[in-house]
């Protein structure tokens, strides 16, 4: 993940952020088509990095912000986005999540200057760690394509423990995350920013892998009806939404995965 550096951009680790979102990537089946629709809807630029050609970096302004791989290099994955959590320890963040229900699709596997693992929640909703140097400072990261997660679960507060407990959050430790429970809802804040949501509603037995447990990628933009015209235009779908600027969408890129587009906070209302 860490094999794309931006000239000057500083040594920032996965210890400075322990437990917050710090980098997403994509499978796919066509990486062309994947870099032609995220280009046209999101305007992002792509480039190659020490991983070759089946793992390609997207960037905005210069800063890295998601990662695309070729989905015949992850076995039997489905095209699906995927948020990354930061570690300070991968072997240790797996030990605690076998521990505790969870199970481990891949890894810890090395990507110098870190290590990796994608692993599998209670209920069957994927994530991946990520132990060593970011990709980029993390306040970047999030100012070049503002992003945050979204958990759909069965049961909020039983996930909610289960992400403290191998992840930090609402620890002691430096740079932990806070967790704010607002009625049905967990919130996850970061350096002050909320960076994750934990909702109830997801059904385990369901056919349909958007009411099954998962986490959902949300971008930030400035046009979400834009967008919306782009992903049709570029052969992606839009499955929710889309037909107001400033109300969110749900949209499917070309080999189906789905993410969500939010409308840009006004600043100064």
């Amino acid at each position: 993940m860490s094999s794309y550096k931006t000239a000057g951009s500083q040594d920032i680790t996965s210890s400075s952020v322990v437990g917050a979102p710090c980098w997403v990537s994509l499978t796919t089946r066509d990486m062309r088509a994947a870099e032609e629709f995220y280009h046209a809807v999101l305007g992002w630029e792509w480039r190659t990095g020490r991983l070759g050609d089946e793992y390609r970096f997207a960037s905005v302004g210069g800063v890295p912000v998601a990662g695309v791989s070729a989905v015949e290099t992850l076995g039997q994955a489905t095209a699906a986005w995927t948020p990354f959590f930061a570690a300070s320890s991968a072997d240790e963040t797996v030990a605690r999540s076998r521990e505790r229900g969870g199970t481990t699709a891949v890894g810890p596997l090395s990507f110098p200057p870190g290590r990796a693992a994608l692993l599998a929640d209670r209920d069957g909703a994927v994530f991946g760690i990520w132990e060593g140097e970011l990709v980029a400072d993390w306040q970047q990261w999030r100012r070049a394509a503002p992003a945050f997660m979204e958990l759909h679960t069965r049961d909020v507060f039983d996930a909610a423990i289960f992400y403290a407990e191998i992840l930090g959050w609402a620890s002691e430790g430096a740079g932990s995350c806070e967790v704010h429970y607002e009625g049905e809802e967990v919130v996850l804040r970061s350096q002050g920013d909320v960076v994750a949501r934990i909702h109830a509603g997801a059904v385990g037995s369901a056919p349909d892998p958007a009411i099954r447990p998962h986490w959902q990628v949300h971008f930030t933009v400035d046009d979400v009806e834009a967008c919306a015209r782009a992903a049709l235009a570029h052969g992606g779908s839009v499955l929710r939404g889309g037909t107001r600027a400033t109300e969110a969408a749900v949209l499917g890129d070309p080999d189906g995965a789905r993410f969500v587009v939010d409308p840009r906070p006004v600043r100064g209302d």
